[in-house]
């Protein structure tokens, strides 16, 4: 397993404006670590800069970002990039996670779209990836991504990733709830396609909710709570894994905080079980 930076263990919530107030006045240590997406605090001052400031002290921090668009036609953005980086050194921050998609053409599209899974794609993903690498100045954790239409493939989902990650030694942010939504809407075994990843480059893990368009449609939203589905998948990822380190992703309909840290309990119960029973991979112990 890639190193966790000291002290990321247990279960991380996505840190929302929305929570800033009620997080400054929990208990210190009622979440382990905090995500944000780096855009959206580069150069932010004020109560809220202040706040975010004061709450990132109490306990690790890791970036998930929204905008690099590593699939996209378009130019690689250096200097988003660079000020990422900066950020990463403001803050001691040791993981920078991205999502295996594109979201830019020719400007902008507000939205996560999957890349065709072929060996031309997985080329200039990781002609990209090299280059944001060497501007981090380390690996980027790409995560695997919901998606609805069908992409256009030569590849598994499975050999498209792991064709991504062996060629650019980058790192792998498994989201648990993507899998089981992409398992529904396309058809497989999602322990099957847990076991065919490259667990060894796993750095850390998502969970989160999602919206039930149909039984054989699930969307992610991240603004439900997780279902028994969900948790049951994530179970099996432990046993894979080991108990890594766990965040839930809540984007609106945010409830109020107590109901998340149920949820961050749940997973940290589920952590404890399985360190207790000791039965995870001695690759996933290191």
């Amino acid at each position: 397993m890639p190193e966790t930076p000291s002290g990321l263990q247990g279960a991380g919530l996505g840190l929302r404006r929305a929570l800033l107030g009620p997080l400054l006045a929990a208990d210190q240590g009622s979440v382990d670590f905090f995500e944000v997406a780096p855009e959206n605090w580069i150069g932010v001052g004020g109560r809220y800069g202040r706040q975010f400031r004061e709450l990132v002290q109490r306990c690790p921090l890791v970036f998930h970002g929204l905008s690099l668009d590593i699939g996209g036609p378009d130019p690689v953005d250096r200097e988003l990039v660079a000020a990422v980086r900066d950020l990463m050194r403001e803050f001691d921050v040791g993981i920078y996670s991205e999502h295996l998609t594109y979201c830019a053409a020719e400007g902008h599209l507000y939205d996560l779209l999957p890349i065709p899974f072929t060996e031309e794609a997985v080329a200039h993903v990781v002609e990209r990836l090299r280059l944001v690498q060497d501007i981090i100045g380390a690996p980027v954790a790409l995560e695997n991504a919901s998606y609805y239409a069908q992409p256009h493939r030569e590849l598994s989902e499975a050999e498209f990733i792991r064709a991504v990650v062996e060629a650019s030694g980058c790192e792998l942010l498994l989201d648990v709830n993507n899998v089981y939504v992409n398992s529904i809407n396309h058809g497989y075994d999602p322990r099957e396609f847990l076991r065919s990843l490259p667990l060894e480059r796993v750095r850390y893990i998502h969970v989160a909710g999602h919206f039930d368009e149909a039984p054989d449609l699930k969307v992610d939203t991240h603004g439900a709570d997780v279902i028994d589905p969900v948790w049951s998948l994530l179970d099996d990822a432990y046993e894979l894994l080991g108990p890594l380190p766990t965040l839930l992703e809540r984007d609106f309909n945010i409830p109020p905080l107590p109901q998340l840290l149920q949820e961050t309990d749940r997973i940290r119960a589920m952590q404890g079980e399985l360190r207790e029973a000791g039965n995870w991979p001695e690759q996933a112990s290191a």
